[in-house]
């Protein structure tokens, strides 16, 4: 009967052992996974930080362009308030009528150049207003990519911990029988 029950033992520790080698390979496994998770985490936070840079960026030309823009309507105001007191110069004196023509010329060249220059900021504006929008929806995407990062490696930490539990349990009986 002790030989028997001596095989028992023996084969129960086994078992046991088998157990824990299992455990710990499982614990292997899971914390390579809950490092690949947090590489991706890490990538992801770059990838947000990366895209943070280049919305500023984009914020900051689309301000000078608005600037660009303010000083071309600037320009363009004052063209056409300057073309109007031309007028005005010309019909109220005859006598300087050339000389008006001329500077109205000018004028007109200059509010053509304002409106060139409005069209082209416009133009810019609405380019980088479109670069904005597409950067904010890569911005959203890499977020949403981290928070589910992040929650993947929270269930494996969780999971990590359960497992190490386990083994400290598993290790305790086979260390009192």
């Amino acid at each position: 009967m002790t030989g028997g029950s001596l095989d028992a033992v023996k084969r129960k520790i086994q078992a046991l052992q088998q157990q824990a080698d299992d455990a710990e390979d499982h614990t292997i496994l899971l914390q390579k996974q809950l490092d690949d998770e947090r590489e991706l985490r890490e990538n992801a936070e770059g990838d947000v930080a990366a895209l943070n840079r280049r919305i500023q960026l984009v914020e900051e030309e689309l301000d000078r362009a608005q600037e660009r823009l303010a000083t071309a309507l600037q320009k363009l105001e004052e063209a056409e308030k300057a073309a109007d007191e031309s007028e005005r110069g010309m019909k109220v004196i005859e006598n300087r009528a050339s000389k008006d023509e001329e500077k109205m010329e000018i004028q007109e060249m200059q509010l053509k150049e304002a409106k060139h220059i409005a069209e082209e900021a416009d133009r810019k504006y609405e380019e980088v207003a479109r670069k904005l929008v597409i950067l904010e929806g890569e911005l959203e995407r890499a977020e949403e990519r981290a928070e589910i990062s992040e929650l993947k490696c929270g269930d494996l930490e969780e999971e990590l911990k359960n497992v190490t539990n386990n083994l400290k349990s598993l290790e305790a009986q086979r260390l009192m029988t």
